[in-house]
């Protein structure tokens, strides 16, 4: 699986999962382009940028601002000339009391996870559909909205009634985009990870014992998924290997879509 030539556009890939996606698009030929709200990076994006002999960019934006993130994207394609594929990785997931929360709370998780989806899918399909083929990359492109097992069964153990309703969102907007958008050229698909070791959930994990044994224990594989886990997943659906795929989502949760062990 190649993506040799092309140009992914990474939304919240400065650091956990987004920035493993950007190893895997590079790792597989690919130049990448980082756009995330955080002022600095992790420091494993500058070893990327240094030794995996890509072409790697970061820009701070905001996904919620639809000026802003446009200005990104025209960014981008000066910086890179195209855009080939495009992964969601941003997302916030609050853990909080449905009666408890605020509507500023709510808003604040709907507007990342669902409207910055929805603008960053937006406006790289704006730019695939007008852009011509080249000898890598065919008419139009790839976009994949990175949702969560949260879409399909509440999350045990937390409260995030909010984040459940946004990847909701996210798994049924691919669906939609993938059939209005499939005769120009573009594929859209999501991926919903299960329990995935990252920062975040590897903190939750120390500091609730009870949520490190649903995270490690309940997936009838045993265990939590490694980022590594979803890099195969991501260039499939970026690369010309998933070029009759689409308006689709993949369960990449150990089984735990299918049933918990505990």
């Amino acid at each position: 699986m190649s993506l040799a030539g092309r140009t992914i556009v990474i939304t919240g890939g400065a650091r956990g999962l987004g920035l493993a996606f950007a190893y895997a698009i590079a790792e597989s030929g690919g130049n990448v382009a980082i756009l995330d709200a955080a002022d600095q990076p992790h420091e494993h994006f500058y070893r990327l940028q240094k030794e995996s002999g890509a072409k790697v960019e970061i820009y701070k934006s905001d996904v919620t601002n639809y000026d802003v993130l446009k200005a990104t994207f025209d960014q981008i394609v000066a910086d890179f000339g195209r855009i080939d594929g495009l992964v969601t990785a941003a997302g916030i997931c609050p853990d909080e009391s449905f009666l408890e929360r605020s509507p500023e709370s709510v808003a604040r998780c709907m507007n990342i996870n669902v409207l910055g989806t929805y603008y960053s899918a937006q406006l790289a399909a704006i730019q695939m559909a007008q852009q011509e083929p080249t000898e890598f990359s065919p008419r139009g492109g790839s976009i994949v909205l990175i949702a969560s097992i949260a879409a399909y069964v509440a999350s045990k153990g937390q409260q995030t009634s909010d984040y459940c309703a946004s990847k909701g969102a996210v798994v049924a907007l691919a669906k939609s985009l993938g059939v209005e958008l499939a005769g120009k050229g573009i594929r859209v698909n999501s991926i919903s990870p299960g329990y995935m070791m990252t920062d975040m959930s590897l903190d939750l994990c120390d500091r609730f014992p009870v949520l490190s044994d649903i995270m490690n224990n309940e997936p009838p594989m045993r265990r939590m998924g490694d980022r590594t886990d979803l890099k195969a997943p991501v260039v499939y659906l970026l690369s010309d290997a998933s070029a009759y795929h689409t308006s689709d989502d993949l369960l990449i949760t150990g089984g735990i879509h299918a049933g918990r062990l505990l």
